[in-house]
C-alpha cells in the first residue's frame, strides 16, 4: 500500500491530522467489524483500515509524499510491523465490537475522555476558587511596602478561570450525551 492509499481506506485526505485520524478509524472499526457487519468483505476491509490507523499514527511525523525519511518508514513498516497490524487486526476482527471497544488500542483512538475532561473542570475551579480566595486574604493581610492587588488582574484571572469552566463543562456535557448515544446504540 501507498501513503494515499491509507489516507484513502480511512476516507481522508493526505492533509487530515491526528485527530481526524482518530476519528476516521473509529468510525471505520464501528462500520467494519465483523461482529456489526456481516458482509463476507467486512473482515479484510476492517483490517485494512486498522493497518492505516496503526500506520499513520505510528508514522504521522515522517510522512511527507516524496521524502526520504517517508519511504524508509514505509520500507520499515512492510518488513517488521505491516503483517503484525494485520495478524492483530484479525485477533480484534474475531472479537464482539464490544469486547474490541474495550480493547487499550480502540481506547487510543479517542481524542477526548472522560478522565482529561473531568481534570480540566477541576482544574478550572481551582483556578477561580485560588483566584477568589488569594485576591480577599491579600486584602485583608496586606504585605507591608506593597500595595493592594488590582481589581483589573483580579478580574482577568477570574474570567480566565471562568471561560475555562465553561468551556470544560461543554465539553463533559457533550462526552456524556455522546456516551449515552453510544449506550443506546450498542443495548
Amino acid at each position: 500500500m501507498t501513503y494515499a492509499e491509507y489516507f484513502r481506506i480511512l476516507d481522508l485526505n493526505t492533509d487530515a491530522s491526528l485527530d481526524d485520524i482518530k476519528k476516521a478509524y473509529r468510525q471505520k472499526a464501528r462500520l467494519y467489524h465483523p461482529d456489526i457487519n456481516h458482509s463476507p468483505e467486512a473482515k479484510d476491509l476492517f483490517i485494512h483500515a486498522t493497518e492505516a490507523y496503526e500506520f499513520l499514527i505510528s508514522n504521522y511525523h515522517r510522512i511527507s509524499d516524496n521524502d526520504a525519511a517517508f519511504r524508509q518508514a514505509m520500507e520499515d513498516w512492510r518488513k517488521y510491523r505491516q503483517d503484525r497490524s494485520r495478524r492483530r487486526a484479525n485477533v480484534y476482527a474475531r472479537a464482539s465490537y464490544v469486547r474490541f471497544k474495550r480493547t487499550k488500542f480502540y481506547r487510543t483512538t479517542r481524542i477526548l475522555d472522560g478522565t482529561s475532561i473531568i481534570f480540566g473542570l477541576l482544574v478550572s475551579v481551582a483556578i477561580i476558587i485560588y483566584t477568589v480566595t488569594g485576591y480577599f486574604y491579600r486584602l485583608k493581610h496586606p504585605l507591608p511596602d506593597t500595595e493592594n492587588p488590582t481589581i483589573f488582574v483580579f478580574l482577568m484571572f477570574l474570567l480566565i478561570g471562568m471561560v475555562f469552566f465553561v468551556i470544560s463543562f461543554v465539553y463533559l456535557k457533550e462526552y456524556i450525551e455522546s456516551s449515552k448515544k453510544r449506550k443506546r446504540k450498542s443495548g
